[in-house]
């Protein structure tokens, strides 16, 4: 049966699994949440998750996994299925969540289903009204939608792919079509009086800002700065600050930009430091505000991921690396933030930054040539603890480490009882040793916590925890 089989299979099988659950049903065990956390291709992931559902029909978090997999395998109508049913659930919630909301927004501008994409970006923005990227991601995914709407690139002709003046006049709308001056006061005005109507509204006061810092005068900058001032002494909330110090932010770029032109505009001028000073003032302003986000956000990843960008500018590679590693368990951050850990990793290690170059690790080094940094391959042997955890002959691990196993011991320890059940085929080095007479004893040289995530562990951890379970069942 095709994965994507939705009437002969998942939809019978939610059936099936909301019957036992009327009926008293056992949820999954712990043993099986560990057995059925995650996979190796989408297919398994997708598998394991509806494992785990059908016997937890209401628990949205087995749920969202489907759904990831789905959309990673292209499985368009059984991904539209599922993600209707966490919207579904997520709306009728009496706390809805963000994160979730986030999920279906990427998930449905992946399957091109941008309609419902914008509608769960304006309910994750009712959530957040301060978001100011997630604003950006919404005109974004209208625009989508409008072009899909209107067939852009299928049509014979501009005219015939907008056929009526309201797409048309729809078109011209979208944020992200450069607007004129005239439409820039009129959002101004509107913006006003909406504020002035309800003055305490944070909505209302964040448009406004926002409305009078898009004339691009320096009068209604100002008044925009004085308004969000205002609003913070008098609220103490947060959002208010945030939008201060990004309209600091944005005046810096646009002097940094300006300063950029007249240097190049003006080649016989010479260097006198100012954009250099300015530059260091945007780092320094940018790193006060994402600390100051992570602070008040703290399960919000992206701020996470960004003020993770800034420590590495301002080379604090340790404050770093712990945010970077939080930022993965967002699906649209994993892989960005992977090359982050192992980019400071770089910097920290090997990077001279008077030199401004990578450091020589060679045997003519002044640090020798003893670091082995990266994946390497490993063949394992059967019949052993690592064989059952990984279930196939070679893997590939990663390592950061000088020191190797010493081979000559190796045969001393063989015969009074170790095994050595993973070898380097490159260069006969030990990777893993057991002792089969104990009941779970397993050493590697590698770190297996560079490839575990919290939902989807490593085989050595996930067979340490089963091992464990069933010698505490025979005690």
């Amino acid at each position: 049966m095709s994965p994507d089989a939705l009437e002969d299979g998942h939809a019978p099988l939610r059936k099936l699994a909301l019957v036992r659950q009327g009926k008293g049903g056992k949820r999954p065990s712990m043993i099986e949440q560990f057995q059925r956390a995650g996979g190796k291709t989408p297919l398994e992931q997708l598998l394991n998750a509806e494992f785990l559902l059908a016997k937890d029909p209401d628990n949205i978090v087995y749920a969202e996994k489907m759904l990831a997999a789905c959309v990673a395998a292209s499985y368009t109508r059984t991904a539209e299925w599922i993600a209707q049913l966490i919207f579904d659930a997520n709306r009728s919630s009496h706390k809805p969540s963000f994160k979730t909301y986030i999920l279906l927004k990427d998930a449905y501008d992946k399957l091109g289903l941008y309609a419902q994409a914008v509608n769960a970006c304006q309910l994750a923005i009712e959530l957040r009204p301060e978001d100011d990227m997630l604003k950006n991601e919404l005109r974004d995914l209208s625009a989508k939608m409008t072009m899909e709407k209107g067939k852009y690139g299928k049509a014979v002709s501009f005219r015939d792919s907008v056929s009526n003046r309201e797409l048309q006049d729809q078109l011209q709308s979208q944020d992200n079509v450069v607007k004129s001056e005239a439409s820039k006061h009129r959002i101004a005005i509107e913006a006003r009086r909406q504020y002035q109507q309800a003055p305490t509204s944070t909505t209302n006061i964040l448009q406004f800002a926002e409305a009078l810092v898009d004339l691009e005068t320096k009068p209604a900058f100002v008044e925009a700065e004085q308004l969000l001032k205002n609003a913070y002494e008098n609220t103490k909330d947060f959002a208010f600050q945030r939008k201060l110090m990004e309209l600091e932010i944005k005046a810096l770029r646009n002097l940094i930009r300006k300063e950029q032109v007249r240097s190049t505009e003006k080649t016989d001028v010479p260097a006198n430091g100012t954009l250099a000073h300015l530059s260091h003032q945007l780092e320094q302003k940018e790193l006060v505000y994402y600390q100051q986000c992570v602070e008040n956000y703290p399960t919000d990843l992206r701020f996470k991921y960004e003020y993770g960008r800034c420590l590495i500018r301002n080379q604090l590679f340790d404050q770093a690396i712990p945010l970077f590693q939080e930022a993965r368990n967002d699906p649209r951050l994993r892989a960005v933030a992977m090359d982050k850990v192992g980019l400071c990793f770089l910097l920290k290690e090997w990077y001279d930054f008077q030199k401004k170059s990578i450091q020589r690790r060679d045997e003519a080094s002044e640090l020798g040539g003893t670091m082995r940094l990266g994946e390497y391959p490993c063949d394992i042997r059967d019949k052993t603890f690592a064989f059952e955890a990984y279930r196939q002959p070679s893997i590939f691990e990663r390592h950061r480490h000088r020191y190797e196993f010493n081979n000559q011991y190796r045969e001393q320890l063989v015969k009074n009882g170790m095994i050595v059940s993973g070898i380097c085929p490159d260069a006969d080095l030990v990777e893993i040793v057991e002792i089969p007479a104990h009941p779970w004893f397993l050493g590697c040289q590698f770190h297996p916590e560079f490839k575990s995530r919290p939902m989807d562990p490593h085989p050595l951890f996930k067979a340490f925890i089963k091992a464990s379970l069933q010698r505490k069942n025979m005690l």
